[in-house]
């Protein structure tokens, strides 16, 4: 977009998005190889078949933050520029099911430092979520993945993070209604 021809404003404006963390899952892999795979599909034995295909997984953190984060500095828009600020807002709910792989819980490790000599301090992740919740974990994971800039504590602010699943931004979040719409000139409700 240009910002001498044509109205931006819209481009600029800023949308909320809805992210359930524990809701959020990614398929198998094994579901993936098996869908993808459609020339082999015919050679596979009738017994490998008849498995049903796996449940899928949850998100992990690695990769719900780098969605938010990205989602945050304004990447998926045209106009994205990465000395402006042009992302959009996140809610996350559902933070107390947070997944992680492997053995993070008890291996990986926090540090904290008051500047002050011998006051490093570290915790590792279970602590963390037991003392301050998954969403701490989720921002720091955000945190790290946000530009080092001056840029990088505004959008962080605009993630909001909820341990359960109410959260008070209802009203802000994006309506995408599938049948209905809002007539602008009336404020009726028509289907079409």
């Amino acid at each position: 977009m240009s910002q001498v021809i044509g109205k931006t404003r819209f481009a600029y404006s800023r949308v909320w998005h809805f992210v359930d963390v524990g809701a959020a899952t990614q398929p198998s892999r094994s579901a993936l190889s098996l869908a993808s795979t459609s020339s082999e599909a015919t050679n596979v034995s009738s017994t490998s078949l008849s498995h049903a295909p796996a449940a899928p997984t949850p998100v992990p953190l690695g990769r719900l933050a780098t969605r938010i984060a990205l989602t945050l500095m304004g990447k998926n828009k045209p106009i994205y520029n990465p000395s402006t600020d042009c992302g959009d807002y996140v809610v996350a709910v559902g933070c107390h099911d947070l997944h992680v792989t492997g053995k993070k819980l008890e291996q990986k490790l926090y540090y904290t430092h008051t500047t002050r000599p011998g006051s490093l301090k570290s915790m590792n992740m279970e602590r963390l979520k037991a003392k301050w919740g998954g969403a701490e974990i989720l921002r720091r994971a955000v945190r790290g993945m946000l530009p080092k800039n001056r840029l990088r504590d505004k959008r962080l602010a605009r993630l909001k993070t909820f341990e359960g699943l109410a959260h008070p931004y209802k009203q802000n979040l994006m309506q995408f209604p599938s049948e209905s719409y809002t007539h602008q000139t009336t404020g009726q409700l028509s289907t079409s």
